[in-house]
């Protein structure tokens, strides 16, 4: 198709550009006083702005009826991971140095690390299962596993929210905007089982 050609390699071009942006900063010295930091509120920054974009699709298509749109959201979705497991290696490498026990006391006391260890877990299943061939295998399951997606996103919304602890401006704005999905979400279905109770009523 005419549009994929353009589209496509734009999209992947607007995912890459987050990291791009961070080898650049790496590169020339900009990441600040503390570059671990940047880094880890950087690829945390952009898993969860592109776990709400990849809940978005949905509610895009349908309000707009550009139904072309869906073909994007599992190449957005494989991209939150990327960067999540990129979020998630920093944290492994470059914080604790490869230190099992010390992650391991980290994940069990501190909530907010907990809370980001679920988000990511949660992830995994859903990457493994985003192939045309895995769709086909579990059927109707697929759409019930994959809603975990709104899950994996709040996971990480409540540990941003931990982590900042006193300005918490910034994880309250990504989860108004998860608020306003889910509640798009839960409206639709509702509406839907009105319909399909109608439609039976009448026959």
């Amino acid at each position: 198709m005419t549009r994929n050609r353009w589209l496509k390699p734009l999209v992947w071009l607007l995912c890459l550009l987050p990291l791009a942006l961070l080898l650049w900063d790496a590169a020339h010295h900009q990441l600040g006083a503390n570059p671990i930091l940047e880094v880890t509120h950087r690829t945390g920054q952009t898993t969860l702005i592109l776990l709400l974009v990849t809940l978005a699709v949905t509610p895009l298509k349908r309000i707009t009826k550009v139904f072309w749109l869906i073909q994007y959201r599992r190449l957005l979705g494989l991209f939150a991971f990327f960067y999540c497991c990129l979020h998630l290696l920093t944290w492994v490498v470059l914080d604790q140095f490869f230190d099992v026990s010390a992650m391991l006391h980290d994940i069990a006391k501190r909530p907010f690390i907990t809370m980001g260890m679920l988000g990511w877990a949660l992830m995994v299943p859903l990457t493994i299962t985003s192939t045309q061939g895995s769709i086909r295998r579990l059927g109707k399951k697929w759409a019930l596993l994959h809603r975990l997606t709104y899950v994996c996103a709040a996971a990480g919304v409540i540990h941003f929210y931990w982590l900042v602890k006193k300005d918490v401006s910034e994880p309250l704005q990504y989860a108004a905007v998860l608020a306003v999905l889910m509640g798009y979400r839960l409206v639709y279905y509702l509406r839907d089982r009105a319909r399909k109770a109608a439609l039976a009523a009448d026959h």
